[in-house]
């Protein structure tokens, strides 16, 4: 009797469970050497996926061993693939790839990013090359857009003066000021940093002694705690500082003297003292927590203080300043605004703001803010004084886009 030598040979004969994706069982023989792709194309004949007519068919699909998850490589053998006998495979429709985009498709995709692109540096001077010309630098570009808040420095320094000429010309001006001089003891009396308070109780200080050691050294920390340490054993430590009453005769003295003085001069230069003592009570008061922190990265603490005044107290913009060219600089912020530019001769053209220079509380707020910005808030929304800092910086914002 004749026999096939691939039968004499053949290799074990396993029975596999073949699933497909339309849920359809059966059971498939094959040999141990039997290559996947032939199991393959036997499993497609059985189910009606797809005929050995069309090429693709055996491609588009995959078996996958279900105990492993593994999809089986069609050049390798059962035997390779480590499959057992009753072994479960998942026949599969592989997923078909996305076609490539037509040759149309890719132009106007091209084309509709081109129109979304923004022009490099050579397609603008080839479109600006029959332009004027001005002599304008990147510098002076970025100078024109200013920012408010370093800006409103310049201009409170010139609408004071303004203001200081105005008020001038009312005869009850000195009196005013005197008014608002005593305001100023009130207030200053009361006025103690409660960040700057609390940093100096929790170190150990009694509040009384942590509330006049910041009075005397202006709100800072590092010179009050200094203050403390140095008089911990003065026996006037405890001693209140001078009321607001106490400080309100002496302004009333200074006050006579500064008029007996000014028997032979103008009453201006009466105003103009009472001026110069109003603006010496609004000092800078630094924010401590900035102070100390800056401090800590070894900057003295005069650097830092001059940072923090020229950077409105903002922690951040200081550090840069300390590192950078430590410009502006600290003489730099007394200079205002030139008295011919448009900005300045918009904002003294504006109505709401000619009247509020003839208020007194304005040139308050506006040393106020000079010399302490974190208060600009307040002032802001004040009834009074908040009119005529709204129109300023609308005023500002108008000009600075145009």
């Amino acid at each position: 009797m004749f026999v096939q030598e691939e039968k004499i040979f053949a290799g074990k004969v396993l029975r596999l469970h073949i699933c497909a994706s339309d849920g359809s069982e059966w059971l498939e023989e094959a040999t141990e050497d039997t290559l996947v792709e032939k199991l393959k194309e036997r499993c497609l004949k059985h189910c009606a996926h797809g005929s050995l007519e069309d090429p693709k068919s055996v491609t588009h699909h995959k078996l996958i061993h279900a105990a492993s998850e593994r999809v089986l490589s069609d050049t390798k053998t059962i035997l390779e693939e480590n499959i057992q006998d009753e072994d479960v495979l998942l026949l599969i429709k592989r997923r078909v790839p996305a076609p490539p985009p037509k040759m149309a498709d890719v132009s106007a995709e091209e084309k509709k990013k081109q129109e979304q692109k923004a022009p490099d540096r050579d397609a603008i001077f080839r479109a600006t090359a029959n332009l004027p010309s001005y002599n304008m630098d990147r510098a002076v570009v970025q100078t024109n857009m200013r920012d408010f808040q370093t800006e409103l420095r310049k201009i409170l320094v010139s609408l004071i003066e303004v203001a200081q000429k105005l008020l001038a010309l009312n005869p009850d001006a000195v009196e005013l000021f005197k008014k608002a001089n005593a305001m100023l003891d009130e207030d200053e009396d009361e006025r103690v940093d409660e960040a700057a308070l609390r940093q100096l109780t929790e170190m150990g200080f009694p509040e009384s002694r942590a509330a006049k050691a910041l009075r005397l050294n202006h709100m800072s920390v590092p010179q009050a705690m200094e203050w403390l340490i140095e008089h911990a054993e003065d026996p006037t430590i405890d001693t209140p500082l001078p009321g607001p009453a106490e400080q309100g005769e002496a302004g009333a003295e200074a006050s006579a003297a500064a008029g007996t003085s000014a028997e032979d001069e103008e009453a201006r230069d009466e105003l103009t003292e009472i001026f110069k003592k109003i603006r010496r009570k609004r000092e800078f008061r630094p924010d401590a927590r900035a102070v100390i922190s800056l401090m800590e990265m070894g900057f003295d603490e005069q650097e830092v203080m001059d940072a923090l005044r020229v950077n409105n107290n903002q922690q951040n913009a200081a550090c840069e300043w300390l590192l950078g060219d430590r410009k502006p600089s600290p003489e730099e912020l007394d200079k205002g605004i030139d008295p011919e530019s448009p900005l300045f001769q918009a904002i003294l053209d504006n109505p709401v703001v000619q009247l509020g220079l003839t208020n007194p509380k304005t040139l308050l707020a506006f040393e106020d803010m000079l010399e302490n910005p974190l208060n600009s808030t307040q002032w802001m929304n004040d009834p009074e004084t908040g009119p005529v800092m709204l129109q300023i910086s609308r005023i500002f914002q108008t000009l600075n886009r145009t």
